[in-house]
């Protein structure tokens, strides 16, 4: 039995967030009430997490008013080899792991490409991207492609070498880093005092989607109703 809610495009101007950590249900409840609609949380990679999201984290998400969808956390934010057999075994695992959370079809998921070691060959990295796109899209399930810092492709590269037509930018990632001609549907940056409501210490970053230069925008799990707009 999947999780309540439909399958939505997330509209223009959305305000969310994305977080490594539990959210609580009265944090939840705090953010909505600041204006955010949206959460991305973590599902694993290799080993387990203490912190990765839950059936019933994923359930108070929804409660709260607030839209669903899933990044995987990556192998290491400073330095890592991709390779097609990474690809296939993390996008297989990211798959099952949505799977588990009983996330319905048609849910935006997001590979998180980022330092990756300096000098890797161009081509692992397009395999790795497009193995990964095709174990998650199989699944029944929209890839997407988190770029950030270090993402060892070219602009060109990340449009016309993958798979991918969703792009979530980091909020390091420089303009002149953007996949060429379609650019990001959502774009990420760094948490600000006035971000966080009172009493809520969670560790997370603000993201804000806006359609991409072809149209493009992700697609999340809400509860019906949503968004109900601040």
């Amino acid at each position: 039995m999947s999780l309540s809610g439909h399958v939505y495009t997330a509209p223009d101007g959305l305000r969310g967030f994305d977080t490594a950590s539990t959210v609580t249900a009265i944090a939840a409840a705090a953010l909505h009430k600041a204006g955010c609609r949206f959460c991305v949380r973590y599902v694993r990679r290799d080993k387990p997490h203490a912190s990765a999201l839950s059936p019933k984290e994923a359930k108070s998400l929804l409660n709260a008013g607030l839209g669903l969808m899933a990044v995987q956390y990556v192998e290491s934010e400073s330095s890592w080899k991709p390779t097609a057999v990474k690809g296939s075994r993390n996008g297989e695992i990211a798959a099952s792991e949505v799977e588990k959370l009983e996330f319905p079809w048609g849910i935006t998921i997001w590979c998180d490409l980022e330092g990756v070691e300096v000098g890797t060959p161009a081509q692992q990295t397009i395999d790795y991207c497009n193995r990964w796109h095709a174990a998650v899209s199989s699944a029944g399930y929209v890839p997407g492609l988190y770029v950030g810092y270090r993402a060892g492709l070219t602009p060109l590269q990340l449009y016309r070498s993958l798979r991918f037509t969703h792009y979530w930018g980091a909020y390091n990632l420089n303009a002149d880093k953007y996949p060429a001609v379609r650019g990001l549907q959502m774009r990420q940056s760094q948490r600000k005092p006035e971000d966080s409501p009172t009493g809520v210490g969670l560790d997370f970053q603000v993201d804000r989607v806006s359609a991409d230069a072809l149209g493009g925008r992700p697609t999340l799990l809400a509860l019906e109703g949503w968004p109900e707009l601040p």
